[in-house]
C-alpha cells in the first residue's frame, strides 16, 4: 500500500484553483478530488500490521487546527518542468504537524525521504512542457489570491496508481484540536 498523510483542501479553495488550470501545453491538470496538502509520504507499506500501527501512531498526534494561507505558484523541475503547484505562507504549526507525522513513521522504522518539507497543492503534472510555458503560467497566475482557510483534521490516504489520474482513498481521519 502506498500511504501518505495529508490535509484536505476545502471547496472554497479548490474551486478557484480549478480556474487556474489552463493554457499550459503538456500539463495534466489534477482533478478536484486529488487536491490535498501532503504532510508526509510514507511510501509502500506492505505489512498490514505496520499500516495499523501507523494509524495508531497518527491518532496520538496532538496538534492544533490550522489557519492556512496560500502563497506563490511554483514549478518543480526547472528547465524540464515536472509539476506546477501552489505553496503556502510560512506556518510553523503546519511544519510541526508534518514533522509529527514523519516522527510517527520513523518510530515504526518507516524510512522517510530527506527532502525538506514544502507544503503545496499540486495543480498539474507536466510531460513535455517547456520551461517558458511554465514561466508564462507563473506570470499569469502571480496575482492569484484566495481566502485564508482553516483545517481541523488530516487523514491517512492510500494511493491507487494506474491509469491517470491516481486515486487517493482516505483510510483514517484524525481530528486536530479546536481553535
Amino acid at each position: 500500500m502506498r500511504l501518505f498523510a495529508a490535509l484536505p483542501v476545502p471547496d472554497e479553495i479548490a474551486e478557484p484553483l480549478l480556474g487556474l488550470q489552463h493554457g499550459v501545453p503538456g500539463a495534466r491538470w489534477r482533478p478536484r478530488e486529488n487536491f490535498h496538502i501532503t504532510l508526509c509520504f510514507f511510501g509502500d507499506v506492505s505489512d498490514p500490521a505496520i499500516a495499523k500501527e501507523l494509524d495508531e501512531e497518527l491518532s496520538r498526534i496532538n496538534a492544533p487546527a490550522l489557519h492556512l494561507e496560500l502563497g506563490e505558484i511554483g514549478v518543480f523541475g526547472g528547465r524540464e518542468p515536472r509539476a506546477l503547484w501552489i505553496g503556502f505562507a510560512q506556518n510553523p504549526a503546519l511544519e510541526e504537524l508534518a514533522d509529527a507525522c514523519k516522527q510517527a513513521a520513523q518510530r515504526l522504522g518507516i524510512k522517510i525521504g530527506r527532502k525538506s518539507y514544502l507544503p503545496h497543492i499540486t495543480l498539474a503534472y507536466c510531460r513535455g512542457t517547456l520551461d517558458v510555458d511554465a514561466a508564462r503560467f507563473m506570470e499569469r497566475t502571480a496575482g492569484f489570491i484566495a481566502p485564508e482557510f482553516e483545517v481541523d483534521s488530516f487523514a491517512l490516504y492510500r494511493s491507487h496508481l494506474g491509469t491517470d489520474p491516481a486515486r487517493y482513498v482516505p483510510q483514517a481521519h484524525y481530528i486536530l484540536n479546536s481553535f
